[in-house]
This record gives structure tokens, sequence and C-alpha cells, in this order.
């Protein structure tokens, strides 16, 4: 259960820090920035364990730090896809 927790509180913070980092602004609600941020972290998780750094002694900033590149890539696609649907489809 506390596993569940912490991932959405870090996703809610790694989300909010995508978007402080995305120049503009982003037109997508909080709750969506909190679902990309959570997505964001288990990608994160996941590329870490890949390259065998998701483990390490103290606060794992590598595994931090590529959930954050994550998270900006995912924030920039979502709130550009939200635009779009916002809009009705089209952005030109």
């Amino acid at each position: 259960m506390w596993t569940i927790i912490t991932t959405i509180i870090a996703g809610a913070i790694i989300g909010v820090l995508a978007r402080l980092v995305m120049p503009g602004r982003q037109a997508m609600p909080w709750w969506l920035t909190v679902v990309v941020g959570v997505v964001a972290v288990l990608i994160g998780y996941f590329i870490a364990g890949l390259f065998h750094v998701a483990s390490t002694p103290g606060v794992d900033w590598i595994r931090w730090g590529i959930s954050l590149v994550v998270c900006i890539i995912l924030v920039g696609l979502t709130a550009a896809l939200y635009l779009t649907r916002i809009r009705g489809g089209s952005t030109a």
C-alpha cells in the first residue's frame, strides 16, 4: 500500500518539477500532471533498472533524473495532445 502512495506522491512532485522546467504554459489540468508524473516515475524506474542504477546507496539521483527527463518529454507530448483535443482536433 505504501508503495502506491509513495509512487503517487513522487509522480506529483516529478510532474510539477517537469512543468516548472518546461517553457511556457501547459494547458493541462493538475490531475493529468499527477498521472503523467506517475507514468514517468514508473518508466524511469524501469529504465534505471535496465542500466543497473535502480538501487544505489543513499538517494537514487540517477533514477530521479531519468524520471524527470521522461516526465518532461511526457508533459510536452500530453500538453500538446490535450490542447489539440480542447481546440477540436487541430492546432493550426
